[in-house]
């Protein structure tokens, strides 16, 4: 249960969808005998993402639970925005990767305030996001119409990620954009066509992976090799076999090994390679003498 005192606001701004009850928006939820309930009824306080996961929301004291229910005065309407800002976020996945064509994208598209950050999207803390999602939330609440851009939608994520994300800047009322790529163009972010096609792009990573760990198997069920050309030969695992019955270490006897095949012939084995080359060579060995 949120911890915030305005968790009911938030909740009672959506009308509860319980038959039931049918409560409007800007009152409490009441049950079937016609008095203010003690809790919200879950389907309305999960319409709200930050209670979504909750157990139960409890009706505030000043609501006057238990008592006999009337209808109150429904919250005032949003009044319309008194501006436009855009608002970009540029990631790259690794340290080593360049944020400058991102850059230059949302400079040239006219974004005055950008956050970036070098985080991969398999880690689900962003700081330089939330900041941005944030910075987003405090000019909406100031009466400003707000877009949060970035170059793609693969910067901000996929799948199920992009539609928890989508989700978060619809109840905040903070429009999406992307410069380019599949989902090119500005974007309602509670619209089903954009989760839709959030979800699919999800679905395109997980086809690609799996088709690729599909190709992998077979080829090694054919007897190639895969993660790259071989380097090792039967001399090679003969001399490091040998190497390692006079109780040498990996690192000492890479030293003393060549490659004599590849782009990398005439260069020493680095030890991890002595060392697969040497435990392929065991589990063989005792996989025959069973």
């Amino acid at each position: 249960m949120s911890d915030t005192e305005d968790a009911f606001l938030r909740v009672e701004a959506f009308a509860c969808p319980m038959s039931t009850c049918g409560a409007p928006a800007g009152s409490p939820c009441r049950t079937t005998k016609n008095r203010v309930a003690i809790q919200y009824h879950t389907a309305r306080f999960r319409l709200v993402p930050a209670l979504a996961k909750a157990l139960s929301v409890p009706i505030p004291a000043l609501r006057r639970p238990g008592t006999a229910w009337t209808e109150l005065p429904a919250p005032p309407a949003a009044t319309a925005p008194t501006g436009h800002a855009r608002i970009g976020y540029a990631r790259a996945s690794t340290a080593r990767q360049s944020l400058d064509t991102q850059l230059d994208a949302l400079k040239a598209a006219g974004v005055p305030r950008i956050f970036s950050e070098k985080v991969s999207t398999r880690i689900t803390t962003r700081p330089e996001l939330e900041r941005a999602i944030a910075h987003a939330a405090d000019l909406r609440a100031s009466g400003v119409s707000v877009t949060l851009v970035a170059h793609e939608h693969k910067r901000l994520g996929r799948g199920l990620e992009l539609a928890e994300l989508a989700e978060r800047l619809r109840v905040g009322d903070i429009g999406l954009e992307f410069l380019t790529g599949e989902l090119q163009g500005s974007h309602d972010p509670g619209g089903i066509v954009f989760t839709v096609l959030a979800a699919l792009s999800g679905m395109e990573r997980e086809y690609i992976r799996d088709k690729t760990l599909d190709g992998h198997e077979s080829a090694r069920n054919r007897g190639k090799n895969i993660g790259g050309a071989t380097v090792t030969d039967p001399a090679m695992l003969s001399m490091a076999l040998h190497l390692r019955d006079q109780g040498q270490s990996l690192r000492d006897i890479a030293s003393q090994l060549l490659i004599t095949q590849g782009a990398k012939k005439g260069k020493r084995p680095s030890p991890a390679t002595v060392m697969r080359m040497l435990r392929d060579h065991d589990e063989h060995a005792t996989t025959a003498s069973q």
